[in-house]
């Protein structure tokens, strides 16, 4: 395994192609451009497709019919390209067309700013385009996770035939860590596709399609695709504990909100204060019953987050407000601080 400072933006990239990506399509955006720049710069020169479209509308469509076609694609943006690709999005979890989309997040609504923020986080766990539905979504908090989760969101598309999201800060995508890459995935290990719509005789029949005109008929395949997301919640979810088993207070994050709150952790039992924290790696899956588990194991809960309440709202649904919880935010991309939320501790000790 080769090992590489390199920022978070970039490992997204690398850990794409090594995971046998053919294709990027993308616009770039601010602070998500280091993943269309490297793309431009990485794909072609191990033979693969960069393209950049006019839009991101033309992006998340490109990608749709290269995931239609059997083959390993992926785009990358932000808060107001994301929300333009929402359409897009609906149609390949209609058509059921596996690819991965990265999100960089920035300060929200509207253009906002380029500073780090949590606020899309309904959009990617909600679904944020039309229909009933659900996307499996990953949070890495490192460049290490950016590498890593990459690379198992391709695996879990290919899986359950599903868009999987990247969803992580702008920190955590502008940050240079040490990054440790596996060996690349040669085009023969991945998974054969008979589904797909591909220029041979066994497949090109095949119809890639979200267009139900009968109710009825919508209606299962409404039912299909959330009997395969019940499986997702089965078998997908993941998250990190740390020091929880004796915690009085646990701390809940995610993204770089995790990384300030570890170091919190930290310090606060320094100080004789026993805290503990629970950072979700899939958003959704939710890993929600481990959750209520700890929850009821602790006299209180901080949730802290770049957002206006929206991780915040889930965590009370999940641990079904048999413990208080409290709350700590920062919004309009300032990320909160450890002597911040070690205040706030102090006042709720």
């Amino acid at each position: 395994m080769a090992k590489e400072l390199i920022k978070g933006n970039y490992a997204v990239v690398k850990a794409a192609i090594l995971a046998g990506a053919e294709n990027y399509f993308g616009y770039p955006i601010t602070p998500a451009s280091e993943i269309a720049e490297g793309s431009a710069f990485y794909f072609p020169r191990v033979g693969r497709n960069f393209l950049q479209a006019e839009s991101e509308v033309a992006s998340i469509n490109m990608v749709y019919g290269a995931g239609g076609a059997g083959v390993r694609t992926f785009t990358g943006s932000s808060g107001p390209g994301i929300s333009l690709m929402q359409e897009g999005i609906s149609y390949a979890v209609g058509s059921e067309v596996p690819c991965l989309i990265v999100n960089i997040m920035r300060g929200g609504p509207g253009l906002g700013n380029i500073a780090p923020e949590q606020s899309d986080y309904n959009q990617a766990v909600k679904g944020g385009g039309h229909g009933s539905y659900n996307l499996i979504v990953l949070s890495p908090n490192s460049a290490q996770e950016m590498c890593d989760f990459t690379i198992k969101g391709f695996e879990l598309a290919d899986k359950y035939r599903t868009p999987v999201i990247l969803l992580t800060d702008a920190f955590i995508g502008q940050m240079m860590e040490p990054v440790e890459f596996p060996e690349p995935l040669l085009f023969d290990e991945l998974p054969k596709k008979p589904w797909a719509t591909q220029a041979t005789k066994e497949t090109k029949g095949s119809l890639i399609n979200s267009i139900y005109l009968e109710p009825a008929e919508m209606e299962q395949h409404i039912l299909k695709l959330e009997k395969k997301m019940s499986k997702v919640k089965e078998k997908e979810s993941s998250y990190e504990e740390y020091l929880c088993d004796d915690a009085e207070i646990l701390t809940i994050g995610y993204g770089i909100v995790s990384r300030v709150l570890k170091n919190v952790v930290e310090i606060t039992r320094a100080n004789g204060i026993k805290t503990g924290l629970f950072r979700p790696k899939t958003l959704w899956p939710f890993a929600e019953e481990d959750l209520y588990k700890i929850s009821k194991k602790v006299k209180k809960i901080l949730v802290v987050e770049m957002s206006n309440g929206q991780l915040l709202q889930d965590i009370k649904l999940f641990t079904k407000l048999e413990t208080p919880i409290h709350f700590f935010n920062r919004m309009g991309g300032i990320v909160p601080t450890a002597k911040e939320i070690i205040e706030k501790i102090n006042k709720i000790k």
